[in-house]
């Protein structure tokens, strides 16, 4: 049986594309995650949805000697999903070596097995950050990219660059980059979702925690943008129709159905959503009170990004499929999953 690896296997998207695959796929899945911002239970809650059991490597991406050994273990290799990064955009703003270390180093060593193991097919997660504050909107893929917002966006352009370079020096491989908008919601099931060992930085996962009483108000950062409402817009999409995307790139490569070596999609709804906007919704679908507060501005933040989405549709045959309302209701049902967890474990 062929096997693709994923790294970042346990990590929001990673896990979540494991399923889809798990689900929609006959592939044997390998993950390689070293927990550095997630936790081993994320493997229960696959198996948990999926019925499978997935071996993963705890390795870190950034050790070569490590990995080079981790991918003599694992049989018929045929591509790799690249997830495994830092993401937590004031994060990289006041860490900047951490992320240029860990997201670059990390990404040279994955291409250098990819090369020396011989495995064809490459996917690398990037982000709708390498556009920076554009010009014109909706977004397409040939779209120029401003100057980066943040270290984290800075380390995704550089990033694309070295993944085309590589493809183009290897006549046996090819990659797809994916530039995702901004991933929220949880599996339908309600039993995976965003989990991190530290404070989310991501709006959604704030908002249930908040809402649960775990964390204080939510700070809306700024309100007097040129927006029209004054709060930031995002393309906000469903976690589940960003991993099947992935499957879909997966296939488009291995099926040779891609028209250049490097591939580029953009993953969004093609609809730009206020910071506010999403507050209403979960308000709306849980029937839950938000507090929040209007804050400054935050550095680092991209005023106004999203999609459009028609390449993806065109080329990979993907649509998204679940809207706002969903995307807040499936966090909030993720967020009571946790909650009943914790009070368990309490007892």
């Amino acid at each position: 049986m062929n096997t693709i690896i994923v790294t970042g296997g346990a990590g929001y998207i990673g896990s979540h594309t494991i399923i889809e695959l798990l689900q929609n796929t006959n592939y044997n899945i390998v993950s390689i995650d070293n927990f550095s911002n997630s936790t081993t239970d994320t493997f229960n809650r696959i198996e948990k949805i999926t019925k499978k059991n997935v071996v993963n490597y705890n390795v870190d991406i950034c050790d070569i000697d490590a990995l080079n050994k981790v991918f003599q273990s694992i049989p018929n290799p045929i591509g790799i999903i690249h997830f495994a990064a830092f993401k937590a955009v004031g994060e990289s703003v006041s860490n900047p070596l951490k992320y240029y270390h860990n997201n670059l180093d990390s990404l040279v060593n994955i291409l250098n097995v990819c090369k020396n193991f011989k495995i064809p097919h490459f996917i690398f997660s990037s982000s709708c950050s390498v556009y920076g504050n554009v010009e014109h909107l909706p977004v397409t893929e040939n779209t120029p990219f401003c100057i980066a917002e943040s270290p984290y966006a800075h380390t995704k352009q550089v990033g694309e660059e070295i993944v085309s370079s590589f493809i183009k020096s290897e006549s046996q491989h090819s990659a797809v980059l994916l530039r995702y908008f901004n991933p929220v919601g949880s599996h339908m099931s309600g039993f995976n979702g965003e989990l991190s060992k530290d404070k989310p930085s991501n709006l959604v996962p704030f908002i249930t925690q908040s809402a649960s009483g775990i964390l204080p108000p939510l700070t809306v950062f700024g309100n007097d943008y040129d927006t029209r409402d004054g709060s930031c817009i995002r393309d906000y999409i469903h976690i589940t129709d960003i991993a099947d995307a992935h499957v879909k790139a997966l296939t488009y490569l291995i099926e040779n159905r891609n028209k250049q070596k490097t591939s580029v999609f953009n993953l969004g709804t093609g609809n730009g959503v206020s910071v506010l906007e999403c507050i209403q919704s979960f308000e709306k679908v849980t029937h839950q009170k938000l507090n929040y507060i209007i804050g400054p501005r935050r550095d680092g933040d991209v005023i106004n990004i999203y999609a459009n989405n028609n390449l993806a549709k065109q080329e990979l045959g993907w649509n998204p499929k679940y809207g706002l309302d969903d995307m807040m209701l499936s966090a909030w049902n993720w967020q009571l999953y946790l909650n009943n967890k914790a009070t368990l474990e309490n007892k």
